[in-house]
């Protein structure tokens, strides 16, 4: 594989970095999209680690910028915010496959980027597969039980809780950047229809979410029939925090990313039947 960076796009306003392989074209290619409003390298270089090694293993790669972030423009259309981040990803995925040979994809998003993925897989038939890195969750009866009951048990914890409302706060408001959650029987309904469609789909859950999942068990609590289809798999990372800042948090969320393609997507060479 070697990397190379392209403006792109139909109004060529676009700007990513692919990695593309030496010779023979592949089948599958990875499209990571932007966390937030970090830019194409993701949080702590995220995206690059999953890139790299997802091109060590045959894969060819696309990280890049949405209109109006990082180093990408504007296309000058007036066009609602989802069907912007859905033209802007078809324009990803026909790069890669003019470039690499790639006729199926499979997107990685982080937290808005796992919402943009969403977005995507709904409707466009070239995904193959999506890994919703902290994504959709919603809390659950079971949610509140693990989330209170240990508050509940520490008189400590009661205390400082109560000193917390008691003192007159001088914080101002953080920006909100937060995902625009849809209602759970949307998302319900979406992802079946993307299991029936037979996309394969990755839940990725860091403890950066423990305000609103904490638990493996929460994601049937959610989903239900969903998380009992083998086209779903989950993966918790309870210590990791959401911008895996750790180096070794980081390692073992690729690692995890790598051993789930390689099982329900392998690389096949461009014209096959795999």
């Amino acid at each position: 594989m070697t990397e190379q960076a392209f403006r792109f796009g139909r109004a060529g306003h676009l700007v990513g970095i692919a990695g593309l392989p030496s010779a023979t074209p592949a089948n599958i290619g990875i499209i990571v999209l932007n966390a937030g409003l970090v830019h194409r390298i993701g949080p702590f270089r995220l995206h690059v680690a999953i890139a790299r090694q997802l091109n060590a293993c045959g894969y060819p790669t696309l990280r890049f910028d949405l209109s109006t972030l990082g180093d990408s423009a504007a296309s000058d259309e007036s066009l609602p915010r989802a069907q912007q981040v859905r033209a802007d990803v078809a324009d990803a995925m026909d790069l890669l496959g003019e470039q690499a040979g790639c006729t199926r994809f499979v997107l990685v998003g982080l937290c808005s980027g796992a919402e943009n993925a969403h977005l995507v897989a709904c409707s466009d038939p070239r995904v193959a597969g999506a890994i919703f890195l902290d994504g959709f969750a919603y809390r659950t009866p079971g949610f509140l039980w693990r989330h209170y009951l240990p508050k509940l048990a520490s008189p400590v914890r009661i205390w400082r809780f109560v000193r917390r409302r008691l003192r007159p706060s001088r914080q101002v408001a953080a920006p909100d950047f937060g995902v625009a959650v849809p209602p759970l029987a949307q998302v319900r309904v979406e992802l079946a229809d993307m299991l029936r469609r037979g996309l394969k789909l990755c839940f990725v859950y860091s403890g950066g979410t423990s305000e609103y999942f904490n638990h493996p068990r929460q994601f049937r609590e959610c989903y239900g029939a969903v998380a009992d289809h083998p086209g779903a798999h989950l993966e918790y990372f309870g210590t990791a925090d959401h911008t895996y800042i750790l180096e070794d948090d980081r390692r073992q969320l690729v690692d995890a990313i790598e051993r789930w393609l390689l099982r329900h997507l392998p690389q096949a060479a461009a014209g096959s039947d795999a």
